[in-house]
């Protein structure tokens, strides 16, 4: 039996004689070759997506101002940011929204804008102390007139989701996009079979320290994302069937490329970021060929009704991702038509990015400092009765 060690694979990257290769390009050759051949063969598989992921941020530090000021209240390009940590520290979220009425725009917006090197203007209300007395402040920023500039993302990378469909007599304008009325569509936001998460099902290959691609630069995990349910109901094959585990994940901005953040905007919804990530899988034993093996129809999906309003909502059932990539799904006795949110062809692309990074010797793995939780619960929030 085959097996490798980091610090091997390591010194073969370094030497630039390590064997890449992608998880679709792996997912066809396992099919001719075996797992066992596929094992001894490659060195590390690469993944990605490139999907709205509307649980990021990102933090700013702007630098002091003469006099000084404490920021108590901000707003970058008419969109609230978070000024509770520090007198000159900015966090804004992704999916925060623009106050300007019809504006359809938000924090996604500015931060796609910062990192594409374009000027935001700012606006801030400062707390008047005797060491901070400044009150106000108004100028226009860009990544290279201020200090730090990283995003940190408390929940990317679901590993799988849902289906939305709409079964009620209304369009519904959700995070998946609109739904049509009367399962006028279906919309999904996982990419299947490519997705990180789901060739690592049961978390062997990441943890906190990973080190990923991460908008066009480089990145980590930072810790296990929001919302991270490991014990969600699974297949035989380890898959979830349902949204499972999560990561947060943290990265220079500085370094990042516009092409792989970029703002976007749900019609009466919010806005929200699309996000390139890619994360390496270093090939240690048979047991990583054989999860990132995983087709799309071996996973499968909840089809959600959004027509009803709770927390847990009716279920049409599961369907296959491969069912979903052809277009149309049956509901039943309807057909349905299907569409991602996330790109496919990008996605392979962000995998093919990092696959070079790797073989140029341009991008080492990292051994995690800690593994990531596997027993987490998810809490619901009813208040106080």
């Amino acid at each position: 039996m085959t097996q490798r060690t980091l610090a091997e694979i390591n010194a073969k990257i370094q030497a630039k004689q390590a064997v890449v290769w992608t998880v679709a390009e792996l997912k066809v050759r396992v099919k001719e070759w075996g797992t066992a051949r596929c094992t001894r063969t490659v060195d590390v598989i690469t993944t990605g997506t490139f999907e709205p992921m509307e649980a990021s941020g990102a933090m700013l530090n702007l630098g002091q101002t003469d006099p000084p000021i404490k920021l108590q209240r901000c707003w970058l390009d008419g969109v609230p940011a978070y000024t509770g940590f520090g007198a000159v520290d900015v966090v804004i979220g992704a999916s925060q929204i623009c106050e300007e009425e019809g504006t359809e725009r938000g924090g996604g917006h500015v931060i796609a804008a910062l990192i594409a090197g374009d000027t935001v203007t700012l606006k801030a209300l400062g707390q008047s102390t005797d060491c901070y007395p400044r009150t106000t402040l108004e100028t226009r920023i860009r990544k290279d007139t201020i200090n730090q500039f990283y995003l940190y993302n408390p929940r990317n990378l679901y590993q799988n989701f849902i289906v939305g469909v709409n079964g009620g007599d209304r369009t519904l304008y959700t995070y998946l996009g609109p739904l049509l009325p009367q399962l006028g569509n279906a919309v999904y936001a996982c990419t299947g079979a490519l997705s990180p998460l789901l060739n690592d099902p049961d978390l062997r290959c990441v943890g906190i320290g990973t080190k990923v691609f991460l908008g066009g630069g480089v990145g980590y995990i930072a810790w296990e994302g929001t919302q991270h349910f490991p014990l969600q109901k699974r297949l035989p094959n380890r898959v979830p069937i349902g949204p499972a585990a999560t990561v947060a994940l943290i990265g220079d901005a500085q370094q990042m490329q516009s092409r792989w953040v970029r703002g976007c905007f749900f019609k009466h919804y919010g806005s929200s970021l699309y996000l390139g990530v890619g994360v390496p899988f270093p090939v240690l034993d048979e047991q990583v060929i054989t999860a990132c093996a995983v087709q799309d129809k071996d996973i499968v999906v909840p089809v959600m009704d959004f027509a009803i309003p709770r927390r847990v909502r009716p279920s049409f059932g599961l369907v296959s991702y491969a069912q979903l990539k052809s277009g149309r799904i049956t509901i039943n006795g309807t057909q349905v038509r299907t569409a991602p949110l996330a790109s496919i062809a990008w996605s392979m692309e962000v995998a093919e990015i990092l696959k070079s990074w790797i073989e140029q010797g341009e991008f080492t793995l990292t051994e995690p400092v800690a593994p990531l939780p596997t027993e987490r619960v998810f809490l619901a929030q009813d208040g106080l009765e």
